[in-house]
């Protein structure tokens, strides 16, 4: 048994789930509602950590032709889009290595 859309009050033609009277998310109004800031960690593998993804990204390179190629370290980046409250570098900071970096490992790097 489905109800209609308009039942459900939906406020917006996305169907967000935002309640009645909130601006839709294709509005500037949506967009401009909570600054946020985006910030850039990178993680990398510690440089005494052997990198065996790396060490094949070499050895292919070497297959393709790329000889002048000595070595590889493959990382992750994570694009963090955090709101502008208290502190977003430090939260994000928290955030990558409570979650995002194995300390034990794994370096990582704000920007």
């Amino acid at each position: 048994m489905s109800r209609s859309d308009s039942t459900r009050g939906y406020s917006c033609s996305v169907k967000c789930g935002c309640p009645p009277g909130f601006p839709a998310a294709g509005t500037l109004a949506w967009r401009t509602l909570r600054p946020v800031a985006k910030i850039v960690v990178d993680v990398m593998l510690k440089p005494e950590i052997r990198d065996p993804q790396g060490e094949a990204i070499v050895g292919a390179c070497h297959r393709l032709g790329f000889t002048d190629v000595r070595s590889v370290r493959q990382g992750k980046r994570f694009e963090v889009e955090i709101d502008d409250g208290q502190d977003p570098a430090a939260r994000t900071s928290q955030l990558a290595a409570e979650l995002l970096a194995n300390p034990v490992i794994e370096d990582f790097v704000i920007s």
